[in-house]
């Protein structure tokens, strides 16, 4: 997993992602995050990973002030020609090494990111330096079960699937270890036995 590859394979999957990861039991995951949280068009919103705007989908944005950035040009200008006649501001940046001042945004949505980028502790390090002082984080994305080892089976899988861009064995637990000013607010399992779950995090302080 780097970046250059992981713009390959994103260039190959843009057409299919979202028969795959907007529909079925990932768009009711995407539903049931998104569904109790209100915006509003005086926060800053950022989603890190925005992919093909599959979130951006769940939420009314007409009058939010929406930052969407991804590393995969091609993901991007699927969701740009989704949300064309929006103001929603894309740009092509990397999650690892974002271009904003600290304490720029209200709101970071992170889904499907830490799992896919190289670095996660420093994807998540960047999410928490842009996140304001009453920010939050919402995070939607795969992680071994919290108290749970990665079983067997799926440590003999973890190199092949992390050959397609993605890794099956991140723990959540462990990115915090190494992210002191932060607070989980919530943590609920939202599907496959709790290997996908919702996230909301504030800072300490």
């Amino acid at each position: 997993m780097n970046n250059y590859w992981n713009k390959i394979i994103y260039k190959i999957g843009s057409p299919i992602y979202d028969k795959f990861f907007n529909s079925g039991i990932f768009l009711k995951a995407r539903k049931q995050i998104f569904q109790q949280i209100q915006f509003n068009n005086n926060q800053k919103i950022l989603f890190v990973g925005v992919g093909t705007g599959a979130d951006l989908e769940l939420i009314g944005h007409s009058d939010l002030d929406i930052t969407a950035i991804d590393y995969s040009p091609d993901m991007l200008e699927i969701a740009k020609k989704k949300f064309k006649n929006s103001t929603i501001c894309f740009l092509e940046m990397d999650a690892q090494n974002m271009d904003f001042d600290n304490e720029s945004f209200d709101y970071v949505i992170a889904s499907l990111i830490l799992s896919v980028v190289p670095d996660a502790n420093k994807c998540f390090s960047e999410i928490t330096r842009v996140l304001k002082p009453e920010g939050k984080i919402i995070i939607f994305d795969k992680f071994v079960p919290k108290n749970k080892k990665l079983s067997l089976p799926k440590v003999l899988l973890r190199p092949i699937i992390k050959v397609l861009g993605t890794d099956i064995g991140r723990s959540f637990e462990e990115l915090l270890l190494n992210n002191k000013n932060i607070k989980v607010e919530e943590d609920t399992p939202i599907m496959l036995n709790g290997m996908y779950r919702k996230l909301i995090i504030g800072k300490v302080g």
